[in-house]
């Protein structure tokens, strides 16, 4: 297959490379090669968030911008794509973006380094609410909350002048007269990106420095996808590049040939079928959350801190599973869930419980060619479904973190008893795993303190957890403790159901042997 040039939109105008190294970064790009320094690098793994552009990508015959790390993107990624930097920003006649504008007067920015990278984030969540909004000098329509702005920025870390100031211009930037599209005009690029649209497989290659020719494998079909990993099976599948993105940039490694998610239209799906929740290998972090959580609701918080938003645009579902890191946060609560994995090698597909997939640390159930093409999961009221469920996450810092314990739990009860459990952890031990000990310490029992109490203890005979740079062995074992004993507070049936409020208050009246506390939710 002849060697082909990445074509993308950036600075008005479609740009062709040819010459560039398949794991060049587009952070490098932007430095070196097209001299735009705005985009600064920090800490060169998607983290800090100094390196923050917007990618623009057609969807339905829309264009959907999304912030991500240029840091950990390489180059061949952004074909058909377009490129916004904050070069991009400035309008026609030298005026300021309202976003920029908006930093300026709430003194959002003091050394300026992390500036640009905030305001991308910031530039993403303007578009969502200004796109198709006619540019006739009046505000936007819609407003983001405060909320969704903190989302928004929770892949930027440096704030040398605090929250509030860039929190108020976020809020500040939608009072402010809306721009003329200029080069940045929706339709403009939809346009463009339509006329970049390949029908067939995108094929990249450049000969290293080693003489040795390094592909790039884009297909459009899951069929085709399908082929080129069972002629190659030693061929590494990349997706959103969150983590094989760090194996480049800090540990320089050679990664061979690559073969690209990112293009296969049916890897990127989301369905509901016979109860359950059918989600494509391809679909990102963030759209997957979105669906898991309308299906379980109480994901919602696991959903905002898993990683950043640059993250979750970035990198996918299927991705993180086929990963199996014993620290990813995606596993335990789908386990719990009695969620199912879809592997595909050629045309034959399988499906197998999501926990069978995990045979050892970076060890997996797949064999040569295959790959993870779909996950399953059960929605509320399906027969597969668990009744009480809960998640939660024991970091260092709230958001944009990794967890020492991330922990799932999900229980029937009938008549007060435990009719079935599913718990699993992750941080706990090499593979994300189910907790066989305390889920038998559980089920056929009454769903009372005394029964959570021997689930506690029975997590001992489950994990025995290493000390690491996260936490050491013994704060992990008591915080699955307790986390097990949060999960009784907040489902039992006697007296006052804890929220994620008023566990203390709840705790307050065990400790003094009252009926209730004195300020529910206190």
């Amino acid at each position: 297959m002849e060697t082909q040039t990445i074509r993308f939109y950036h600075r008005g105008q479609v740009r062709e490379v040819s010459d560039a190294a398949v794991t060049r970064t587009v952070l490098q790009y932007l430095r070196e090669d097209a001299r735009c320094t705005g985009t600064k690098e920090g800490c060169a793994e998607g983290d800090c968030g100094a390196c923050t552009v917007v990618i623009g990508e057609l969807h339905d015959e829309t264009v959907e911008f999304k912030a991500v790390n240029a840091c950990i993107q390489f180059l061949p990624t952004l074909d058909g794509k377009a490129l916004i930097t904050v070069e991009d920003l400035r309008q026609a006649d030298g005026a300021l973006h309202p976003v920029q504008e908006a930093m300026v007067e709430c003194h959002g920015s003091q050394c300026g380094f992390c500036t640009p990278g905030f305001v991308m984030s910031l530039w993403a969540l303007y578009q969502q609410h200004t796109n198709g909004h006619p540019a006739d000098g009046t505000p936007a329509a819609s407003s983001p909350t405060r909320t969704a702005i903190c989302d928004a920025l929770t892949g930027n870390l440096c704030r040398c002048t605090g929250y509030r100031p860039i929190v108020d211009a976020g809020q500040r930037m939608m009072q402010l007269p809306v721009p003329q599209p200029g080069k940045l005009d929706p339709a403009r690029i939809a346009g463009t990106l339509r006329n970049l649209r390949r029908g067939e497989t995108f094929h990249y290659s450049r000969r290293d420095a080693h003489a040795r020719v390094q592909h790039f494998y884009a297909p459009r079909t899951a069929a085709e996808f399908a082929r080129i990993k069972a002629e190659a099976p030693g061929i590494r599948i990349l997706a959103g590049s969150t983590d094989v993105g760090l194996w480049v940039t800090k540990q320089f490694r050679d990664l061979g040939d690559l073969l690209y998610v990112g293009q296969v239209e049916d890897l990127q799906t989301l369905a509901e079928r016979d109860g359950m929740l059918e989600i494509g290998a391809g679909v990102t972090l963030e759209k997957a959350y979105a669906a898991l959580t309308g299906a379980h609701p109480e994901l919602e918080e696991l959903w905002k801190r898993f990683a950043s938003l640059p993250i979750r645009n970035a990198g996918t579902l299927g991705g993180n599973i086929a990963n199996g890191s014993p620290i990813g946060d995606s596993m335990p609560a789908l386990i719990a869930l009695g969620a199912e994995v879809v592997l595909q090698h050629g045309d034959t597909r399988r499906t197998l419980p999501l926990e069978d997939l995990y045979l050892a640390y970076q060890k997996t159930a797949m064999v040569p060619g295959e790959f993870v093409a779909a996950l399953r999961v059960p929605v509320k009221g399906h027969a597969n479904g668990v009744g009480h469920f809960r998640t939660y996450k024991l970091s260092k810092r709230f958001d944009e973190d990794i967890s020492a314990v991330c922990a799932a739990f999900g229980i029937d009860v009938k008549d007060g008893v435990i009719t079935r459990a599913r718990i699993a952890f992750g941080g706990m031990a090499a593979t994300p795993r189910r907790a066989a000990q305390a889920e038998a310490a559980l089920t056929g029992l009454p769903w009372t303190e005394a029964t959570a109490r021997a689930g506690m203890a029975a997590l001992g005979s489950d994990y025995q957890p290493l000390s690491d740079m996260r936490a050491t062995a013994s704060y992990r074992a008591r915080g699955a403790a307790n986390l097990l004993y949060r999960f009784w507070l907040e489902t039992r049936a006697d007296a006052l159901p804890a929220t994620a409020v008023n566990v203390r208050a709840v705790h307050a009246m065990h400790a003094t042997g009252a009926d209730e506390p004195a300020v529910a939710g206190a």
